[in-house]
């Protein structure tokens, strides 16, 4: 739009101009909340379009000390089920109004080197996969007001709030329906991680219920690389596995690869397998893997509900596990 024979950005002095309005009213239309006619504000958002006018939420931020944005953090593109979160936690968000800063960090597991970035945005609030946060990250969080909700931490605390999957539950499921489709020699591929330690915790606490023995425990990297490394481990071992669950599917695909390349088996005639995540190729025909959907959805309607509703101190929301079932688990 040109004024004056210059170029220059559309003011909201423009706008009022343009829909024969006071700027307060302007101001009135682009804020939340506030005293404005649905008549009168779509009469302003009219002529902001015509103008292509974007309000400046600069001084409103100083003023308020609020951004209206809240931050999602995710963690390597690498897993396909950071894709899925973030698709299910963006349109949780969105539903519930909120604007979204995306973070992206490499470490799959640690916040820790996003809190001061998230501090200086002036964020209302973060939700985030990724669950381990040291203490000094923990302290800066408290310290700065952020209320926080992380996904399958052992952290709380007034300002902390946690989103989990069953995993204790999930890993004892596993147990059960290995040992029912024949199982008798079994071993966890895990990785450092709460929620690994919980499933790897319920798998052993089935396996003991049961009668069997403890399973062989081995640490992947919650990639393909990891589940291939453990698989060649787990090739030399004395006593062979017959059944393994793994901490994801990238893990689990990763053991279905070398156990085919490096050892010449099959899944599941020579060893039933388990996943987590049921992520896409979960589903391929090469791997048909039986595996443990974490329902996001409802994780990430949690995450809004906890970080949007004023919520007790320490609070954390359990959503349950679907089990899919499919060729792996086939004996």
């Amino acid at each position: 739009m040109i004024f004056d024979g210059a170029e220059r950005p559309v003011t909201s002095h423009d706008v009022a101009r343009a829909a024969g309005v006071s700027q307060s009213a302007v101001s009135r239309a682009f804020t939340a909340g506030a005293s404005i006619s649905p008549v009168m504000r779509d009469k302003v958002r009219s002529a902001a379009a015509l103008l292509g006018y974007q309000p400046n939420l600069l001084p409103r931020m100083m003023l308020h000390g609020r951004s209206g944005f809240i931050a999602l953090v995710v963690g390597g593109a690498y897993n396909p089920f950071h894709a899925a979160t973030l698709e299910a936690f963006s349109r949780a968000l969105q539903e519930a109004g909120k604007k979204i800063l995306l973070l992206q960090v490499d470490d799959d597991r640690a916040l820790d080197a996003v809190v001061n970035d998230l501090a200086g945005y002036r964020v209302d609030g973060v939700v985030s996969a990724l669950s381990i946060l040291g203490e000094e990250a923990a302290a800066a969080i408290s310290a700065h007001r952020i209320p926080v909700v992380l996904l399958n931490s052992g952290l709380s605390s007034e300002w902390i709030r946690v989103v989990e999957t069953d995993n204790h539950g999930a890993g004892r499921a596993a147990a059960r329906l290995m040992a029912r489709g024949g199982g008798t020699r079994f071993a966890y591929v895990g990785a450092p991680s709460v929620a690994s330690a919980a499933r790897k915790a319920g798998f052993q606490h089935e396996l003991a219920k049961i009668g069997m023995a403890p399973p062989l425990c081995l640490e992947g990297n919650l990639d393909h690389d990891g589940g291939y490394a453990a698989a060649r481990a787990m090739l030399a071992a004395p006593m062979r596995p017959d059944a393994i669950f793994c901490v994801n599917d990238l893990t689990a695909i990763g053991v279905a690869d070398a156990w085919r390349i490096e050892g010449g088996l099959d899944v599941p005639r020579d060893a039933q397998l388990v996943g987590f995540d049921n992520i896409a190729a979960s589903a391929w025909p090469a791997y048909r893997l039986t595996t443990f959907d974490q329902n996001v959805d409802r994780m990430a309607a949690e995450a809004v509900r906890l970080l949007v509703s004023p919520a007790p101190a320490t609070e954390r929301s359990c959503v349950g596990f679907t089990l899919i079932e499919r060729h792996s688990t086939a004996r």
